[in-house]
Parts: structure tokens; C-alpha cells; sequence
């Protein structure tokens, strides 16, 4: 549990480095204000933005304008979850 949370910490303060993508990263504090669309998963990734940049492709291809990681796991290869807001 300690690691998931370390890994959520982590993927929000890289988040400044994936400004290109139109879903972008909110917490829960500001997606308490928006509409819950669905949510999100990738796995296979290799590192921590790796996942991060997985899920926001997929928030971006679901018509998402936001999205905000819930879960993250580094057993072998990198994968999570992410809820999608519009």
C-alpha cells in the first residue's frame, strides 16, 4: 500500500512534463467538480510516466478532458487505473 501510494505521488509531480496531451492530469480535490465519464487502465509499461502517458492517450481517445490516476503497480512492468472526466 505504501508503494502504491509513493507511485501516485510520483506520477502527480511528473505530470508537468505531459502538457501536450488535451486529458490532463487533475486531483481529487478538482475532479470532485467535474462529470465522472468512465475509467481507464494500461499495463506494460516500464517506467512511471510511461504509465502516465498510457493513460492519458486513453483518457484523450475516450473524449476525456481530464483524468486522475486512482491506482498504480510496479510488479514487472508498470500498469493502473485512471478515472476519466469531461
Amino acid at each position: 500500500m505504501k508503494t502504491i501510494k509513493y507511485a501516485v505521488a510520483a506520477i502527480a509531480l511528473s505530470t508537468l512534463s505531459f502538457g501536450a496531451f488535451a486529458a490532463e492530469a487533475v486531483s481529487a480535490a478538482q475532479a470532485q467538480n467535474m462529470n465522472k465519464i468512465g475509467v481507464v487502465s494500461a499495463e506494460g509499461a516500464s517506467t512511471l510516466d510511461g504509465l502516465e502517458a498510457k493513460l492519458a492517450a486513453k483518457a484523450e481517445a475516450a473524449g476525456a478532458s481530464a483524468y486522475s490516476i486512482t491506482s498504480a503497480n510496479t510488479n514487472n512492468k508498470v500498469s493502473g487505473t485512471a478515472v476519466i472526466y469531461k
